[in-house]
């Protein structure tokens, strides 16, 4: 695997840190700016909503620049997002610091996944992308409990401040390590937008921000329901944290592995589990071992999902920077609705385990949502089955099987630009 993808990776870490460390600094926020739990609990979508919005259109602007040269200036533009955050003395300065680091983080990842697209073969596309979305993992895992940690011992500034320090090294990492790589010729917009008309895009992408958005209902609560809930002392949270992100490395492992062939099965057991452990947490949150169990569940299943989505993007359409910024802005409507509604849910008194429910309920959409793809599939695979025994009856050569769910959504599906 290209050492350049680690690099990227490391950067993507970085941006998914700064995303996700508000829920660890819950307390923290609401005290500082004097506001409700809930309303800080509001930044976290903002940030999603900064993706989803300006992403696309800063993408859009950067489609001739050189993708080195266009991964320089966005972690230049996050840098400067956080020491804004960090100084900020007013909420809404804090606001606007996350709309900016939100618009660097889309683009970055959309032009990121690119870049490893062209730095792999096409087998080894799902491999190349858990490495990548491995930064998310290690986000959860050291990001968020190192964040919250600083946060106890030195204040929540200084977690702002160390992330931003970080993404500067990772600059001058991405200018020494990532290769330029060539720009696909005749690169136009309008053959960009071409690929939106493949309507199996959409519902990728619908699934996707389910799933994820899912997963964030219930992540973006769990420092109040483990220390009001479950009854942990706050010294316990970071740790609670890392328990959920060493889940989500070991999954992401698997999953990267399994992506290029078993994508399909892989999302419809994924998502099935994600709502069944989402529906039971909710039902023992009160019991501090069931609720260990029930996150560290929840990490090996949820977010190691990432790279067989982000697979699954790149089979039904193509590997263009447009089409993988529009599948984070995808999933960062199911970030925003997620946290919102957990938000809506808490304010309207029905407790800090609504999140919990509402997360079940968007991942059990998302599964239903997967049948059709997944009985085309089998229905695929029943009638290659049928063909290879019809070629071995006439003693015809019989070629290979391929990947497992991958022939009936490559049918006519991908829109080259």
């Amino acid at each position: 695997m290209p050492y350049a993808i680690v690099v990227l990776g490391i950067g993507v870490f970085c941006l998914n840190t700064t995303e996700i460390m508000v829920a660890g600094l819950l307390p923290s926020l609401s005290s500082e700016f004097d506001v409700s739990v809930s309303t800080v609990g509001y930044l976290i979508s903002v940030y999603a909503m900064g993706m989803v919005v300006g992403g696309p259109v800063l993408t859009v602007a950067l489609l001739r620049v050189p993708r080195k040269k266009a991964l320089l200036w966005l972690l230049a533009t996050f840098v400067a997002g956080q020491v804004l955050g960090a100084a900020a003395q007013e909420f809404w300065v804090l606001v606007a610091a996350r709309v900016i680091t939100a618009l660097a983080a889309s683009a970055f990842f959309g032009i990121a996944v690119a870049v490893c697209a062209q730095l792999v073969d096409k087998d080894q596309r799902g491999r190349a992308l858990s490495v990548l979305f491995g930064g998310l993992m290690v986000a959860q895992v050291v990001g968020l409990p190192a964040a919250t940690l600083i946060d106890q011992h030195f204040g929540w500034r200084a977690s702002f401040w160390a992330v931003g320090a970080l993404a500067a090294l990772n600059a001058l990492a991405v200018w020494r390590r990532v290769p330029t790589t060539p720009m696909p010729e005749r690169m136009r917009l309008r053959g960009e937008i071409s690929a939106f008309r493949n309507a199996k895009l959409w519902g990728v992408y619908g699934t996707n921000a389910l799933v994820i958005g899912a997963i964030m209902a219930a992540n973006s609560y769990f420092s109040p329901i483990f220390t009001e809930i479950s009854g942990f002392g706050s010294g316990a949270v970071p740790w609670l944290f890392a328990v959920f992100g060493a889940g989500t490395i070991v999954g992401n492992v698997v999953t990267g592995r399994l992506a290029d062939r078993y994508m399909l099965p892989l999302l419809v057991y994924g998502f099935a589990v994600v709502t069944l452990v989402l529906i039971v947490f909710a039902l023992v949150a009160h019991h501090r071992v069931l609720t260990v169990a029930a996150v560290a569940v929840l990490g090996l299943t949820g977010l190691p999902l990432s790279p067989v989505m982000g697979a699954r993007v790149l089979r039904v359409s193509n590997d263009g920077p447009l089409v993988n910024t529009v599948n984070a802005s995808a999933i960062n409507v199911g970030v925003v609705v997620g946290p919102w509604a957990g938000g809506v849910a808490i304010s309207l008194g029905l407790g800090l385990l609504s999140p919990l429910w509402i997360g079940a309920a968007m991942a059990a959409t998302g599964l239903l949502a997967m049948v059709p793809a997944a009985l085309a599939a089998r229905g695929e695979r029943r009638e290659r089955r049928d063909r290879s025994d019809r070629r071995a009856w006439r003693g015809d050569p019989v070629p290979p099987t391929g990947r497992e769910g991958a022939d009936a959504e490559d049918a006519g599906a991908r829109t080259r630009p």
